[in-house]
């Protein structure tokens, strides 16, 4: 009887269309990921793969035996899944990304009581900032703004994405205070280059009337990284548009000071995102419940929020 390990590596190779894809979902070598292939195809004696240097395809045996044990294997799994649920205390590798600042800033003070309350979970966080492909770069979790719901992955609100204006005292001092966004051309502009698209970002602000209006304003230093853009505000370069988690803590210092403050850009929701699995593992539901715990018990969507 073949092993399971066997059947997933087949599996996830067949999705993955490479067993380095494949191997990084599953969390092993993909020497160990092509040894269990080779050892499938050795007891079924029949060819499942056809194998070159830049795909991996699957022979018409393959697709057959595919079809053939997909359900089976994902019953078998989400039955273990349960029982470990159920039964047992959550334990493995927890694998979450996040954006630096804000992970440093919120989420990682969130670690000392988590650790302590599930001693057999081990965390390994990403702090990056981009979206990264929850299910094919075998991530538990990751919390951020406006990803993308790729298939078998869902999102929980965790706090507004809310987008301020803010600059230093210093470079306000002999400068009149904007009243209006259009104000705002006057002023020099620190602005944000789109990682997808390398175009600046336009922002359409609103204020708590539903009015609309697009900020103009000249784009004296350009970034692709939040917190590049904050710094640079701090030193006095300029205006610059900022998620509020990012400049929360300088607004409270008194370092940034914020502009309009009855206009924001509304970029959606801070939310937290796994895998839509019927049964979670133990150890990413304990996160999950910890983290929205956390956020509810510390109002901080509230704080977040610009609208006060």
């Amino acid at each position: 009887m073949e092993t399971l390990a066997n059947l997933e590596a087949f599996i996830r190779s067949a999705e993955c269309g490479s067993f380095s894809a494949a191997a990084r979902r599953l969390g092993v070598t993909p020497a160990a990921v092509s040894r269990n292939v080779a050892m499938l195809e050795r007891n079924l004696r029949v060819r499942l793969f056809q194998r070159s240097s830049r795909s991996l395809t699957l022979t018409e045996d393959g697709e057959r035996f595919l079809a053939s044990v997909s359900d089976g294997v994902e019953a078998i799994q989400s039955a273990i899944a349960d029982v470990r649920t159920h039964s047992g205390e959550p334990a493995g590798v927890l694998k979450v990304s996040m954006a630096l600042i804000f992970g440093l800033d919120h989420v990682l003070p969130l670690l000392p009581t988590f650790i302590e309350r599930y001693p057999d979970i081990q965390v390994d966080w990403s702090f990056e900032n981009r979206q990264v492909d929850l299910i094919g770069e075998s991530f538990d979790a990751a919390i951020g703004g406006g990803m993308e719901l790729s298939p078998g992955v869902v999102a929980r609100r965790l706090a507004p994405l809310h987008v301020i204006a803010v600059a230093s005292p210093e470079y306000l001092q002999g400068r009149r205070p904007p009243q209006q966004p259009n104000d705002l051309a006057q002023l020099d502009g620190i602005s944000m280059r789109s990682a997808l698209s390398g175009r600046l970002r336009v922002w359409r602000l609103r204020n708590r009337e539903g009015v609309e209006a697009t900020l103009e304003h000249k784009a004296r230093v350009v970034a692709n990284d939040p917190e590049a853009i904050c710094r640079a505000a701090v030193m006095g370069m300029g205006v610059a548009m900022i998620a509020v988690p990012f400049v929360e803590r300088h607004l409270k210092s008194g370092t940034l000071q914020r502009l309009l403050p009855d206009w924001y850009a509304d970029l959606g929701a801070i939310s937290l995102y796994f895998t839509s699995q019927k049964l979670l593992p133990a150890k990413t539901r304990a996160f999950v419940n910890h983290v929205t715990a956390a956020f509810r018990e510390q109002n901080l969507a509230r704080r977040f929020s610009a609208e006060g």
